[in-house]
């Protein structure tokens, strides 16, 4: 393309002119394989990475198709070299592929100097055993997950078609009374389980959990589903009532208030990354079945711990499901070598554009801090500087106006520090919701808010994921967890569910101007930009002033 929006540079880096009439045609060519970087207002930057080529590669994607789409969109010659690396990257996934050969689980290659490196690894020599022949080497089963960690660091990533066992059978059918999986949802499922397992990426609203019992139906074993808390976990379970043929004998909770072990059994990661004197002392769980399938709801909050147990789990069939696959502690890789690959990845914006969720009016509100806190903010430690930012009282002022703005509009305060939330929820006169709220207020009250009892809710991270809210149309954030790309991520989601009268869902971030809130916010933004969502700014001075008459 002679004038493509797409400028591509010799370090991997990826210009997008956001302003050219081809740039969102572009962008989608790029997603399955570029990752954004920065999102200011006129060029985005991305960034090309082994993890995100190889993960292009797991879900289907070749590197011809990578070149094409360069060398289509990009306003000048695409440098040489970057092609050339490009194509030697992806090929590295799949020469090494780990394999089943009767009893035995060997790694093999088809490149003779890349196992030969390999075996002279430091770190992956006591993983491997007995050499079989030039190509073959011999691997204990409890490495799998290990083997394939340590392959992909030194830049290997194995590729698994040792296939897994089958597992307690246990018969699970979906019940299509008046519905069906989604195209794309049928999509998802095909698509995990080719792979046999695998993250499936899809949009908050878009149906994760169908994907999950779509993938329980398919395997019709015993099944492990694991969730971020005990709400999340009520729900997986209403929704396999209402989706399934399993019946309420068959579907256990393993939480702390039920420790119930079943052939669908639900438990939360806190539960299982429990330690007493050092003792992990729920890991029992993992082999008090021989589970056919483990869910990992909400894969990119996966604790560190449970890494370290997926390890010994590799020849489960593994889903793991999520909104986006970002993880600010940046353990991407982890995710990618023992859940598996990307298998499904669709863009928010197609599902906008095919009417499963909600369009989204994004607007950030810029507050100026008033004199007297701007010097506070001015003199403190730097440690401190962000929850000054963040909780301002000239914020306040702004949600209330917002909220009076979007009267009769079902809506949720979302914030992070709880005495912000204490005052909000009392000016606003709003029920409150924060990590101390009672499982059974908690369910009561979004009961509430779904059934249209109640319109408001302040609520705190813990409605970042996992809570189902199909009506809520409004979200204001106030304050977040720092520059947290997945929670932004999360946030926008808790809207995104289509509305029956197909209306607008509108989220606004309310930010101190001139601060590290304002920092945050423009990196917390950035999944959002690469999705397709821009955010329109609006001065805080605009919305308290009413306008002029014409």
């Amino acid at each position: 393309m002679a004038d493509g929006p797409l400028i591509v540079q010799s370090d991997k880096t990826l210009l997008l002119e956001v302003d050219h009439p081809d740039a969102e045609a572009a962008r989608r060519a790029i997603a399955p394989f570029a990752e954004l970087e920065r999102a200011p207002e006129h060029v985005h930057t991305y960034r090309l990475t082994p993890l995100g080529l190889w993960n292009a590669r797991a879900a289907g994607h070749d590197a011809e198709q990578v070149v094409n789409a360069l060398i289509t969109y990009s306003r000048y010659a695409v440098p040489h070299a970057l092609l050339v690396d490009v194509t030697e990257t992806m090929d590295r996934y799949g020469r090494l592929t780990l394999e089943k050969d009767g009893d035995q689980l060997i790694l093999r290659s088809t490149d003779l100097p890349v196992l030969e490196e390999v075996l002279r690894h430091k770190r992956i020599q006591p993983l491997l055993g007995a050499r079989l022949d030039d190509s073959t080497v011999l691997v204990h089963p409890s490495e799998r997950g290990q083997l394939k960690q340590q392959l992909l660091k030194i830049g290997w990533p194995a590729e698994d078609r040792a296939g897994y066992v089958n597992g307690e059978a246990h018969p699970i059918s979906l019940v299509q009374d008046g519905w069906a999986l989604r195209p794309y949802q049928q999509q998802a499922v095909d698509g995990f389980w080719f792979g046999g397992s695998g993250v499936v990426v899809l949009p908050c609203g878009a149906g994760k959990t169908l994907v999950g019992t779509g993938a329980m139906a398919r395997a019709g074993a015993t099944t492990l589903i694991l969730v971020t808390n005990t709400v999340a976990a009520r729900q997986w379970r209403d929704e396999l009532l209402q989706r399934t043929s399993l019946t309420e004998d068959e579907i256990g909770e393993y939480s702390g208030a039920r420790k119930e072990i079943r052939p669908v059994t639900i438990a939360t990661y806190q539960v299982l990354t429990t330690r007493r004197k050092g003792v992990y002392t729920h890991l029992d769980l993992l082999d008090a079945r021989d589970w056919g399938l483990i869910i990992y709801d909400e894969v990119h909050l996966l604790p560190a711990p449970i890494f370290r147990m997926t390890a010994d789990l590799q020849a489960r069939r593994r889903l793991g499901l999520t909104a986006t696959l970002v993880r600010e502690d940046g353990r991407e890789a982890d995710v990618f070598s023992l859940i598996g690959p990307k298998r499904f990845d669709a863009p928010w914006k197609d599902i906008e554009a095919q009417g499963y969720i909600a369009p989204a009016d994004c607007v950030e509100v810029r507050v100026t801090l008033p004199d007297a806190e701007r010097m506070t903010y001015a003199m403190a430690e730097p440690e401190d500087r962000y929850r000054l930012a963040s909780t301002s009282t000239s914020k306040n002022r702004i949600v209330e106006a917002l909220v009076e703005k979007h009267a009769g509009e079902p809506t949720l305060v979302i914030g992070q520090y709880l005495d912000q939330l204490d005052v909000l929820a009392e000016r606003l006169n709003a029920e409150l919701i924060t990590g101390q709220t009672t499982v059974a207020v908690r369910q009561k009250l979004f009961h509430q808010f779904r059934t249209g009892e109640i319109g408001l809710l302040v609520v705190s991270k813990v409605a970042n994921f996992s809570i189902d809210l199909p009506e809520a149309t409004i979200a204001i954030q106030i304050s977040g967890t720092f520059g947290s790309r997945q929670e932004e991520a999360q946030r926008l989601g808790r809207i995104l569910r289509p509305k029956v009268d197909g209306r607008t869902a509108h989220f606004y971030s309310v930010v101190a101007r001139d601060t590290v809130d304002a920092d945050f916010a423009a990196h917390r933004q950035r999944f959002l930009a690469e999705q397709g969502y821009s955010y329109r700014i609006m001065d805080a001075g605009d919305l308290l002033t009413p306008p002029t008459p014409a």
